[in-house]
């Protein structure tokens, strides 16, 4: 009898409206396939994030925050609270297909379709215009975001350290999401250097937009 090697824990916080979350999370389905690793998926929210912070951003992007921004993360904690957080990745899945590869309106009609995909009740988008479990997403939201900062977005990454302490980081930001051995050539190369201790961060301008295949 051979031993089965347990795998590990990746905590993975997300905000079904960011299109880089999404990429990150797609190349993270794919170390799965590649590395001894599981992933726990948590909601958090970019409406939370930047709520006192509205002033910054521009008109666009600050109308989105007051509005949209909050209803599909309202709806995923709603189905975590009622389901428990196992559903979250197949909702986050058909929620994030139909946003980001479809490009669907950002309505109650796509998050019902997204709904029932992920084999959940309709009624769960009414949770979409309520604040019933604002107390739950805000809680979720700064577990992830209190292991980062206040300074990054979603997603917020977090694993098992070496000493017994998480290593977490923001991020990556990458695109397209690599697939095989190059998914796992990241995973390797993030934990390096997220595990150095005083290690803080690695960036370069964007020269492309998220590429979804």
């Amino acid at each position: 009898m051979t031993a089965t090697t347990a795998k590990t824990p990746v905590d993975f916080w997300f905000d079904p409206l960011c299109p880089w979350a999404w990429m990150t999370s797609r190349w993270m389905l794919e170390v799965e396939k590649v590395r001894p690793v599981e992933v726990r998926w948590h909601v958090m929210s970019l409406a939370v994030l930047n709520e006192n912070k509205l002033d910054q951003v521009p008109e666009e992007y600050r109308e989105m925050l007051r509005t949209t921004a909050w209803w599909p993360v309202r709806v995923c904690i709603a189905a975590e609270q009622k389901f428990g957080s196992e559903v979250l990745g197949r909702l986050y899945t058909a929620l994030g297909t139909r946003f980001h590869n479809q490009g669907l309106e950002r309505d109650r009609e796509t998050i019902v379709a997204a709904l029932e995909e992920a084999g959940l009740p309709a009624e769960l988008a009414d949770a979409a215009y309520t604040d019933a479990y604002d107390a739950e997403l805000r809680a979720s939201h700064q577990e992830g975001i209190g292991l980062v900062g206040e300074d990054v977005g979603t997603p917020v990454i977090a694993v098992p350290g070496a000493d017994g302490e998480r290593v977490a980081f923001f991020g990556p930001v990458v695109t397209p999401a690599p697939k095989g051995e190059a998914a796992a050539r990241l995973w390797d190369g993030t934990l390096l250097v997220a595990s150095t201790p005083g290690f803080y961060e690695i960036k370069r301008t964007r020269t492309a937009g998220p590429i979804f295949d």
